[in-house]
């Protein structure tokens, strides 16, 4: 299975991320560094921006991941003395800390829910939502699956509501093996899982032979195994493993940025966010920076990684809304 490095380094253009990806961290980031003080010096950047230091944390979704990681390791090269680090704890586990206070801003691969925003209005937490991306939630089996191509979305509901039978491929498609179906989903902390309960279950029960994980290279390596089995997931980790595993169409339509993009691949297109604290942007020069980076290159990031950018218009929005914050 390819690491997230590779595959920035084989997908994205610039020497600074294949430093990063294919050499030792450390020194990548010194190299990296001293170019990006030359260019502050040569462009007239001022002394304070090129020495901020502070810490910055987060947590949240692992469809996010990709997306964030390869922003937190190019900032490392523009800012090395600002220490962010991030967790991968589920959209819901990252809430959790958000709303605890222990994080200053939350990655999400849903919209916060009424319950979460309630949560963090008694925390006295006020936040702002941005949006980073937009995703295709991938279905895939593995290569070896030489019958599922298509699917609908009753399909899926047949396959993924617990209804207290054991579920086989022929009780889908008689043309299907009689064999059971081996099921990898994200856990419930997901908000992969959250949005797949919604627009495909209508909140009904998944099924529960299925395996759960919050980290979605253990569902990519489970449908890796095994023929039978079928999962989902953020469309950049199935892009990323497509040597062995197979997207499934739904309603004929396969999962690409255009598709994505277009919202045509429905109803499993969907945008990505992060929240982030007011008061600790207003408080934190360093988090601001962050922030401010972020907005500025996640959509180049978002394509490093296999998700889809959104119009430019989006991000200059962002920007806006981040300067009012200051």
């Amino acid at each position: 299975m390819k690491s997230w490095k590779y595959l920035m380094m084989t997908t994205m253009v610039g020497s600074a991320l294949a430093l990063g990806a294919c050499g030792d961290d450390s020194t990548a980031d010194e190299v990296e560094n001293e170019t990006g003080t030359e260019e502050a010096a040569a462009t007239g950047d001022t002394q304070d921006e090129a020495t901020l230091e502070g810490q910055v944390s987060g947590d949240g979704s692992s469809t996010v991941a990709p997306i964030m990681e390869a922003l937190v390791e190019e900032y490392a090269a523009v800012q090395e003395k600002v220490k962010v680090t991030v967790g991968v704890s589920g959209t819901g586990g990252g809430f959790e800390k958000f709303i605890a206070g222990t994080t200053d801003f939350s990655n999400a691969s849903r919209p916060i829910k009424d319950e979460e925003k309630a949560e963090l209005e008694a925390a006295g937490i006020d936040y702002t939502e941005f949006k980073l991306a937009n995703d295709g939630l991938t279905v895939v089996v593995s290569k070896d699956n030489d019958w599922v191509e298509d699917v609908t979305v009753e399909d899926l509901k047949k396959m993924w509501i617990e209804d207290g039978t054991t579920k086989k491929w022929s009780d889908i498609n008689a043309e299907w093996p009689d064999e059971e179906i081996i099921f990898y989903s994200p856990g419930t902390d997901s908000g992969t899982y959250d949005y797949f309960d919604e627009v495909i279950l209508d909140e009904a029960d998944l099924v529960k032979a299925a395996t759960l994980s919050e980290d979605d290279n253990v569902l990519v390596q489970g449908v890796q195994a095994d023929k039978n089995a079928i999962g989902f997931f953020g469309y950049a980790y199935y892009l990323a493993n497509q040597d062995t595993l197979k997207a499934v169409k739904i309603e004929g339509v396969e999962p690409n940025n255009e598709t994505i993009e277009s919202g045509e691949y429905s109803p499993l297109s969907r945008p990505l966010f992060t929240y982030v604290s007011n008061k600790a942007l207003a408080e934190n020069a360093a988090l601001y920076d962050f922030m401010e980076y972020s907005l500025e290159n996640a959509g180049d990031m978002a394509e490093a990684v296999g998700y889809v950018r959104l119009p430019d218009t989006e991000y200059e929005k962002g920007l806006s809304t981040l300067e009012a914050l200051k």
